[in-house]
């Protein structure tokens, strides 16, 4: 895929959306294009978080672990992005990510998404939205186990 084909496709996520084109190409470029077969891990729960993936093609199970086994608890779709998290909490992954058909993504590291973060104020209003939007579900997942117990 062409650098400017990599830009087109990170302009489509909402995370990138009011980032300049300039940035996205330097972005894509500074960027790894990494690709997995169904079944393969992105990362897995517990592991370091150097970088995020934004999907270009493909999807990916989140699951966690449990006493009973690994629970999926979300599917990432193309234009999603995933393991932010752990880079913003400075802290380990929350969550295995495996693909659920050939993926295609693109690996962002740490320091390359800290510095656009601070760049680009909108990208971490956006960041924030997102992560609002998870704990929401999040919060009407558990309420719903919780009321069936």
């Amino acid at each position: 895929m062409l650098l400017k084909d990599e830009v087109g496709m990170l302009q489509r996520v909402p995370l990138f959306s009011g980032v300049e084109p300039t940035k996205l190409k330097l972005l894509a470029f500074t960027s790894d294009r990494v690709s997995y077969s169904a079944g393969e891990i992105l990362f897995r729960q517990g592991d370091e978080g150097d970088a995020a993936y934004v999907i270009l093609s493909g999807r990916a199970d989140i699951l966690v672990d449990s006493d009973n086994g690994p629970i999926k608890v979300a599917e990432l779709v193309p234009n999603s992005i995933v393991g932010e998290i752990a880079i913003l909490c400075n802290s380990s992954r929350t969550a295995t990510v495996r693909a659920a058909s050939p993926l295609e993504a693109l690996r962002i590291r740490k320091d390359h998404f800290l510095r656009l973060m601070k760049e680009f104020p909108e990208m971490t209003i956006e960041i924030l939205r997102v992560l609002a939007d998870r704990l929401s579900h999040t919060t009407a997942d558990l309420i719903d186990a919780r009321s069936t117990k």
